[in-house]
């Protein structure tokens, strides 16, 4: 029977790198992180870098191998879940040794933790040490080390100018990674649906459960709603494979890639959530047994367990205990925070003290994204820059030497990415040969130039905190904060940022920081605005019946939080009035559009 979880919170995956060691460096305390296996160079200078360390076995897989991408992540995972079970039995044979590592054990659990108060019994009593060890054995368990992949970005690989079968594209061959390792833990897949990558599931018996109902490997989908949820995960039970996880993220108050809804709230989203849970599981159900059956595969006679969870903007603990108490989560994510926690993430010592001095105007949505999907940035990071610099100097575009983002077939049809300089060099050449004014002319050199190398600049800073050598075409730093980090202002311990969680110390020092639910609108109102400038210059009829889709939304949304926020007598009373104006001045302004 497997542990509950230790935690009420986890670690989001942010970058290519941020979180790339975090289970070695927090997973034995039992808190959850997920990792990015984008970036296989990364990966494999981790690999090297941590066997070392923990005078593991190590054995370079080189790009010359047949299945070079999904070896190096399995190795890696294999890497990161011996560690991990070393570090964890270590604290237990600390935590029965020792009762001073018992007292900091406690200090990070949740208030109202049984295992908080057992240990507490223990200190104060004297049960012999066999009852202890018997107590952690039951109750104790590591993190799991989740792993993210962007269903999107399953770039096709080629072999003398021929496609490679499609289980070597990059998205493929990071779940075979996944599911070939002996990591006890769940794939994150973000970004939307793949028909075609959610169809690979199929072939790794991993996915399904045993004869206990038990699964080895789980999915987990971050979605943006109800319905998305609802389609993904049906798609999937058709093929026998349950979503154990639903993980909501803020479509704009978020890190990394920002898939802003059609004006539908975290609230809202979250409320129906609530209230279809149980439809929602015995609907999924109903369509994964039918498809085990068919496929001869065992039948649980019980639904196994979903969880809901929520992330995007939490930042202090009355909120995090309202969203597990209101609307019944099963734990939040804490994300853009632990970016000032060396304990707990990979980032360089320049880019922690850019993101600790940012204030709210530093932060904004930008268009550097090789995507073209809206993504969080920061001014004043060193790949901006650098990149500045090669474009004053017409030397537009990056060498794009991982090419997982090369994904546009417009020149090439293996795929370039619009970041590099190849593409870059193509697109320019064909501006300069369009007969543009001056200012148009200027707009669209930008927009082709804007573009970042993600792929290098996102997993730059870990190799820098480790003092690892930066090889190759300088990009220098790409950091992707939610605009939650303009609310903390300093580096803080593990131990900090985990008392901030559970309310027992205050780490924001920022006066009237907006409520999670009054950010997020804010950013709807700026995103429905801009969208609306842009629909009446082109009036598009199109264009403005989704807006006014978006404005009725949006509206439903405010009169939710009114009902919500008047009707708390917990959580919102010393705020009640200041929530209650910001409503009413932004419905107003929705209304006068």
């Amino acid at each position: 029977m497997k542990i509950p979880n230790i935690h009420t919170f986890h670690i989001p995956v942010m970058g290519l790198a941020y979180t790339i060691d975090t289970p070695i460096r927090v997973a034995h305390y039992g808190i959850s992180s997920v990792i990015s296996v984008m970036d296989d160079e990364l990966i494999e200078q981790m690999n090297r870098l941590y066997t070392k360390k923990f005078q593991l076995p190590y054995k370079g897989i080189s790009k010359k191998a047949e299945d070079f991408r999904a070896q190096r992540i399995t190795s890696y995972l294999n890497t990161l879940d011996t560690i991990v079970k070393q570090k964890f039995e270590h604290l237990k044979d600390q935590l029965i040794r020792n009762k001073e590592a018992v007292k900091n054990y406690i200090d990070l659990l949740p208030n109202t933790s049984e295992i908080r108060e057992n240990l507490q019994k223990h200190l104060e009593g004297s049960e012999p040490l066999t009852k202890l060890k018997a107590f952690l054995d039951q109750h104790l368990s590591p993190g799991s080390i989740d792993v993210n992949i962007m269903t999107k970005v399953d770039r096709e690989t080629y072999e003398n100018k021929e496609p490679r079968p499609a289980i070597y594209n990059d998205a493929h061959s990071a779940l075979r990674g996944f599911a070939e390792s002996t990591v006890n833990a769940s794939v994150v897949l973000s970004a939307g649906m793949n028909p075609r990558l959610f169809g690979y599931f199929e072939s790794f018996d991993a996915f399904y459960p045993d004869e206990q109902n038990q699964l080895q490997k789980k999915i987990i989908l971050k979605v943006s709603d109800y319905r998305s949820a609802s389609i993904q995960g049906s798609f999937l039970a058709k093929k026998g494979l349950w979503v154990s996880e639903y993980r909501i993220e803020s479509g704009l108050n978020c890190g990394g890639h920002a898939f802003a809804t059609d004006g539908f709230l975290m609230g809202t989203i979250l409320e129906e959530f609530k209230q279809k849970r149980e439809d929602l599981t015995v609907s999924m159900h109903e369509l994964f047994c039918k498809a085990l059956d068919q496929k001869g595969k065992h039948v649980p006679k019980q639904p196994l367990n979903i969880k809901i969870t929520a992330q995007g903007g939490v930042g202090t603990a009355l909120e995090h205990d309202f969203l597990l108490a209101h609307y019944q989560l099963d734990a939040v994510g804490w994300g853009s925070p632990f970016l000032l926690v060396p304990e707990a993430t990979s980032t360089d010592q320049d880019t922690r003290n850019l993101l600790a001095s940012a204030k709210e105007d530093d932060l904004y949505l930008s268009t550097i994204s090789p995507l073209g999907v809206p993504f969080n940035n920061i001014k004043g990071t060193t790949n901006e820059f650098i990149k500045q610099e090669r474009i004053a100097n017409n030397k537009e575009g990056s060498s794009c030497p991982r090419k997982y983002l090369a994904l546009n077939k417009k020149y090439s049809e293996e795929g370039l990415c619009t970041a590099s300089r190849k593409y870059q060099q193509k697109a320019l050449a064909e501006l300069n040969d369009m007969n543009f004014s001056t200012e148009a002319y200027q707009e669209h050199f930008t927009e082709i130039t804007e573009k970042a190398c993600l792929c290098v600049g996102l997993a730059n800073a870990a190799l820098m905190d480790h003092q690892l050598p930066v090889k190759g075409e300088q990009q220098g730093v790409v950091i992707c904060p939610g605009p939650n980090i303009a609310y903390f202002t300093k580096e803080v311990s593990l131990k900090q940022m985990v008392n901030h969680i559970y309310g027992r110390e205050n780490i924001i020092e920022v006066e009237n920081r907006p409520h999670v639910f009054i950010k997020e609108l804010r950013m709807y109102l700026d995103h429905y605005k801009k969208e609306q400038k842009i629909a009446e210059a082109e009036q598009s009829d199109l264009k403005m019946k989704k807006q006014e889709k978006i404005r009725k939304n949006l509206l439903d949304g405010i009169a939710y939080y009114k009902d919500l926020f008047e009707n708390d007598t917990v959580y919102f009373c010393a705020d009640k009035s200041s929530i209650e104006n910001q409503l009413h001045e932004i419905e107003r302004e929705l209304l006068n559009k």
